[in-house]
């Protein structure tokens, strides 16, 4: 019975270091990942937007949209500017 015990521990304890060890080099050998994922989409988007039908107008009312609220993001920075010239002008 303590021969099998001993036995089991030891192939335990063997399982354990081979784990071990071979987290430690994954770890330290590990690269970090570089996505590229955005010249994917770019790329998927353009494609898509070529090839028309629903998918087309779909991005291109996405561009519009994002165009209209870089107008508006605009329109509200030229506001605040006239805002604080009135103040300062005592208005």
């Amino acid at each position: 019975m303590a021969k099998e015990r001993f036995t089991r521990s030891v192939q335990i304890v063997v399982v354990l270091a081979i784990f071990g060890i071979g987290f430690l080099c994954g770890s330290i050998t590990q690269k970090n990942a570089q996505a590229q994922l955005k010249e994917l989409g770019q790329t998927g988007l353009q494609q898509a937007g070529q090839s028309g039908g629903k998918a087309g107008s779909v991005l291109e009312l996405g561009k519009s949209i994002v165009e209209m609220q870089e107008h508006v993001d605009g329109l509200q920075k030229n506001l605040n500017t006239l805002k604080g010239i009135k103040s300062a002008l005592g208005g």
